[in-house]
């Protein structure tokens, strides 16, 4: 019940005996009890009236089980891994409310990012929680520029990388953007709503689902048994006699597709699909011309 009424500030006793499946009379009974145990709840009839707490009532440790306390400290150590200095003053202030000593378990080094990614990442977590407008020139795959304003939602650490995932003033549509390729970010005093994200997603899954996937059937040498193993699931590979490694995965076909092909220089080769196979004996042509 008090988990509830933090949440929504005032219920009534019906909707509290309906969601508990106990009769009005017990919920009552329930709010003496906690008044007894110096919670601070309280009735109001009328229209509107219901149970609420006194408006500066905080939420007591003694109300969070031991294993409650330590989640909540494990989950903040979590995020300060990205290097969060709020989170950190956090950690040691509810560590000392809970008397515990919280365990180093995890350790996570994004040291190749630059100081600008760095404050990017905070920029972006305040501009997601206080719902302000963000605004940045991009630059695409291609390289192309473009200036974009969002509405920030999310940010996405996927496939080594990270992305701000938001709703684009631009495109009137959801997009994701990697934060290494925004430039002269910038977050504005402009407030906005939030959107029904869900309908949105349903009428654009193309967002996180690309049309132009492709199935590559690759042959990798015994030199690179380590990368085999760092980056494809066990499912996808079959080990060969002579120690080589075929792999089958499914990808967007782009210039990432061709760049981690070639990143295994002489210690791959595409079986399949014949047209990825002609395009990098192209792309290996043209490199070969640059040195000749």
């Amino acid at each position: 019940m008090v988990y509830v009424l933090l949440n929504q500030k005032v219920v009534t006793a019906k909707q509290l005996s309906e969601q508990f499946n106990v009769s009005q009379r017990t919920i009552y009974r329930d709010i003496n009890t906690l008044s007894l145990a110096g919670i601070p709840i309280y009735t109001e009839k009328g229209k509107g009236g219901g149970i609420a707490l006194l408006p500066e009532f905080v939420l007591n440790k003694s109300i969070l089980s031991e294993q409650e306390q330590q989640e909540i400290l494990s989950a903040l150590q979590t995020l300060s891994s990205v290097k969060s200095p709020e989170t950190n003053q956090t950690l040691k202030k509810l560590s000392a409310l809970f008397k515990k000593n919280t365990t180093d378990w995890l350790q996570v080094d994004f040291s190749e990012w630059n100081l600008a990614i760095n404050n990017y990442f905070d920029d972006l977590k305040t501009a997601i929680l206080q719902q302000r407008i963000t605004e940045f020139d991009y630059y695409s795959t291609y390289g192309e520029k473009t200036y974009r304003q969002i509405e920030p939602i999310q940010l996405w650490f996927k496939n080594k990388a990270w992305y701000i995932k938001g709703f684009c003033l631009l495109r009137q549509d959801v997009r994701l953007f990697k934060l290494t390729r925004i430039k002269n970010l910038k977050v504005t005093n402009k407030l906005f709503l939030g959107r029904d994200l869900e309908a949105i997603s349903d009428t654009n899954t193309d967002i996180q689902t690309p049309q132009n996937l492709v199935t590559l059937k690759l042959k990798i040498y015994p030199e690179m048994a380590h990368r085999v193993f760092d980056e494809f699931d066990e499912k996808m590979t079959v080990k060969q006699p002579d120690g080589s490694f075929v792999v089958t995965a499914t990808w967007p076909e782009d210039y990432w597709v061709y760049g981690f092909i070639l990143s295994f220089g002489e210690f791959i080769e595409v079986l399949e699909p014949k047209h990825i196979r002609e395009n990098i004996k192209e792309k290996i042509s043209i490199v070969e011309k640059k040195y000749f």
